[in-house]
């Protein structure tokens, strides 16, 4: 590599590097400027090739975060001045520390608005909070950049006649559940890969993971806010442990908890505590961190309080009805009072037909009926799990139970 390829990769890098971190503040402060979020993230982006044009001559600034903002605020400022017939004056003041933190609050709130499809919401949310490219979000979510490109344009399209300002403080608690959706909807396409052949996409759900916590920072007051960041970081602990050497997947009884990620798990709990901290009142995202955290401090399976993990089932029951909650209530209870207790729930599920297209609702009733013995009927369940499911991996597990109980 010669030394002028090897200065443009390093500006490259720069820049890909300052535009990953420092995209969602950039968009938003340059939003301020010129009213719109479409415009603004347009501005950016010219930014961003001016960067690496000029970096490899004139060298990588010592703070290409600020140079993307110097440059982005002086095109948006002239963007607005020849929109207007007032004479030029003064550039605009930088955005103070409470301003600045009001235009990302705007900005992650236009993103998830719910004006916006869910799609592209998602799109939108990768593209301009997590810093991703086109390329980079259709091989995350394993769809064409084609796709990617006319959700994002439709949702800055969809945006362009809603005025960019934080959301009044009568509306924020009760758009919140909303954004908090959206970030979680990006973890779990990460964390659970509901198309095939991948069963995890780590780097995805670091993205949700860095969103979030980006919104705690912003709404450190919010409770359920901090119960998302501890799920997702408790979950995410345990990606490593997930899957086997041949690329299968390992149930969580299964999972070596020594490859579990301390790090994460640490972190996951510090966010716990700060919901008991704020109110001691677990909302839904709590509940299932709080669910979480019992896995978490368990050094096996047998150590886990499975009573615990029960009775905080019960609880999201109630908060969130929802039969997926059933079915894992389904499966604590039969770990804390045996599995003939769990398969009466699981029961009742199937004569309720509301999982009937869901392959974990067979997946755990062949389970709990091997464990009670009943071999026959068990292997009947998986042969349907596998039928279910669209993961091959997944459906590979499924057939090895059914080739252990023929």
């Amino acid at each position: 590599m010669t030394s002028v390829d090897a200065a443009g990769r390093a500006a490259q890098d720069a820049a890909d590097g300052a535009w990953r971190n420092g995209s969602a503040a950039l968009v938003a402060g340059l939003a301020r400027i010129v009213g719109d979020i479409g415009t603004a993230e347009e501005i950016a982006q010219d930014v961003l090739v001016l960067a690496a044009e000029r970096w490899p001559a004139e060298g990588v600034p010592d703070d290409p975060a600020g140079w993307l903002v110097d440059a982005g605020r002086q095109r948006a400022t002239d963007l607005v001045r020849r929109r207007t017939t007032r004479p030029a004056g003064p550039d605009p003041a930088p955005a103070t520390a409470a301003e600045a933190r009001d235009d990302l609050l705007a900005l992650v709130y236009a993103v998830c608005h719910p004006v916006l499809a869910t799609e592209e919401r998602v799109a939108l949310a990768l593209s301009i909070l997590a810093g991703l490219r086109t390329d980079q979000i259709a091989r995350a979510l394993l769809v064409s950049e084609a796709t990617v490109a006319r959700r994002v344009v439709a949702a800055k399209r969809a945006l362009s006649g809603i005025p960019f300002a934080p959301p009044p403080p009568g509306e924020i608690a009760g758009r919140l559940p909303g954004v908090l959706e959206i970030v979680y909807l990006v973890f779990n396409e990460g964390y659970s890969a509901t198309t095939p052949p991948d069963r995890a996409r780590p780097a995805l759900c670091r993205d949700a993971i860095r969103i979030g916590r980006m919104l705690a920072g912003l709404l450190p007051d919010e409770s359920e806010v901090h119960g998302l960041v501890a799920l997702m970081e408790l979950q995410a602990s345990r990606i490593p442990a997930r899957t086997s050497a041949d690329g299968s997947r390992v149930l969580l009884p299964d999972q070596d908890r020594g490859r579990w990620d301390s790090r994460l798990v640490g972190h996951g709990l510090a966010a716990l505590d700060r919901v008991a901290e704020l109110s001691g009142v677990y909302r839904p995202y709590a509940l299932r961190a709080s669910i979480a955290a019992c896995h978490a401090r368990a050094r096996s399976t047998t150590d886990t309080d499975w009573r615990r993990i029960a009775a905080l089932y019960g609880v999201l029951a109630s908060v969130s009805p929802s039969p997926v909650v059933e079915l894992n209530r389904a499966v604590a209870v039969a770990f804390a009072e045996g599995p003939a207790s769990g398969l009466v729930i699981v029961d009742r599920l199937v004569a309720a037909g509301t999982l009937s297209s869901h392959a974990h609702l067979p997946a755990v009733r062949g389970d709990l009926l091997a464990r009670c013995g009943r071999r026959d009927e068990a292997r009947r369940e998986f042969e349907r799990a596998a039928a279910l499911t669209r993961n091959d991996r997944e459906r590979d597990t499924f057939q090895r139970r059914v080739r252990d109980l023929a």
